[in-house]
């Protein structure tokens, strides 16, 4: 079972990189395969918290989708749009640059996920006022968020993972890792000027438009607007206050969309229309292929292999943690890695472990799994996202544009990740 897994993940993941298949359709054909011959079954599929779909990630990203698509009908997203493009004068890297900050901060405040389904759509409607392509600001976007998110518990699912297994706290993330996310934060601004400078020519007649209009007059419905930026309050402060409601994002998300549904008053084609099925969907069967692999001890022997080949070398650890947790997040999403992986970190660090209270191995395995999932369009949840909005908008990214411009980020911040851990910890 154990090889028919790997035989079926494989596949499924050429298939999505070669992109002769629709990842959608790819992804549930794979799922349906380990189903029906009994890899994992209905229960490990559905009902397991270790090896099944993981339900607060897909309603997180519904309820979300549904507080959106309520929000694009008060025109809020027109405003920002225009208040960003004039704020940098239509310059398309200024506008980048500006994008990119606001993504990376508020994916430390919020999550990443719920970040981008906030950002992506005010990102293409800029683009389309000053003329350029939007592909590149949403994957710029999406790195931007994985990057920011590094920063926080919250910012991002593995980090929630590695907190509630190793006790670390929110001011620990923060002080520990926030000081290198904004060093790779500038560093990252500094690249996408270089990586994406084909794509910085504007309109001129477009961005001289842009300049004239009044981004108040954008708001179409103030009233609507007022009561959904109050429910969208009380969802954020929901997210920062997991700790002591004890509720998941995902109940908070779903909250808040039902009663902004109810108050809003509006028909409920007019904001379901914007929640992103194929992109829920993609994620249901790539969650079952990935427990296929955890049910059957692949990726069991993969952490096994890694802890065996560190020696009693804390650098060493550390090292093959950070690179390795990078590379096999990058190919798997990077939730169940850090699911299986946090109880073998948590067996080294304890008191009878071989690095009792080297929390340096912590942090290599959230910076691992999370800038990792940059290098490519599945590695990371919000980068998946992105591209169903972008998809949505009538501009597909594919696979290869997505990665190429990802491994390139992934590496220089890895780069910068490593003499961090080796020097502070």
């Amino acid at each position: 079972m154990m090889i028919v897994a790997i035989i079926v993940f494989s596949v499924v993941y050429l298939l999505i990189a070669s992109e002769r298949v629709n990842r959608v359709a790819a992804a549930l054909a794979g799922a349906g395969v380990v189903l029906a011959v009994g890899v994992v079954g209905s229960h490990d599929a559905f009902f397991s918290a270790e090896t099944g779909i993981d339900w607060n990630v897909v309603f997180l990203l519904f309820g979300m989708m549904v507080i959106v698509g309520v929000l694009r009908q008060t025109g809020v997203f027109e405003y920002v749009a225009i208040w960003a493009a004039k704020l940098a004068k239509g310059r398309p890297f200024r506008v980048m640059a500006l994008l990119c900050v606001i993504t990376a901060v508020a994916s430390a405040g919020l999550d990443n996920v719920t970040t981008v389904l906030l950002v992506a759509p005010v990102t293409v409607l800029v683009c389309e006022r000053i003329g350029v392509r939007p592909v590149p600001f949403l994957i710029a976007e999406a790195l931007a968020s994985n990057i920011g998110g590094t920063a926080t518990l919250v910012g991002d699912p593995p980090n929630l993972i590695v907190a509630s297994r190793s006790g670390l706290t929110f001011s620990d993330f923060l002080v520990n890792l926030g000081p290198i996310v904004i060093v790779m934060l500038v560093v990252f601004i500094g690249l996408s000027r270089v990586l994406f400078r084909k794509d910085f020519v504007a309109d001129p007649a477009q961005v001289a438009q842009v300049m004239e209009l009044d981004e108040r007059e954008a708001i179409q419905d103030r009233a609507l607007l007022v009561r959904s930026l109050a429910v969208l309050a009380l969802v954020l402060a929901g997210f920062t206050l997991h700790g002591v409601l004890h509720l998941e994002p995902s109940v908070v998300a779903l909250l808040g969309a039902g009663l902004l549904v109810a108050i809003s008053g509006l028909p409920a084609r007019s904001y379901l229309v914007e929640v992103e099925w194929e992109t829920l969907l993609f994620f249901a069967g790539l969650f079952i292929l990935v427990g296929s692999l955890v049910k059957t001890g692949v990726i069991d022997h993969l952490a096994s292999a890694l802890v065996t080949a560190t020696g009693d070398s804390v650098q060493g650890a550390m090292m093959l943690l950070l690179w390795g947790s990078a590379a096999l997040s990058a190919i798997i999403d990077n939730i169940p890695f850090v699911a299986t992986m946090t109880p073998v970190v948590d067996q080294l660090v304890s008191g009878t472990g071989p690095f009792a209270g080297q929390n340096g191995l912590w942090w290599a395995l959230v910076l691992g799994a999370d800038l990792g999932g940059n290098a490519t369009a599945i590695g990371a949840s919000a980068n998946v996202v992105v591209a169903g909005i972008s998809k949505r908008n009538g501009h597909p990214i594919s696979f290869w544009e997505f990665t190429r411009y990802g491994s390139v980020v992934a590496l220089v911040t890895l780069a910068i990740a490593t003499p961090y851990l080796l020097l502070r910890y």
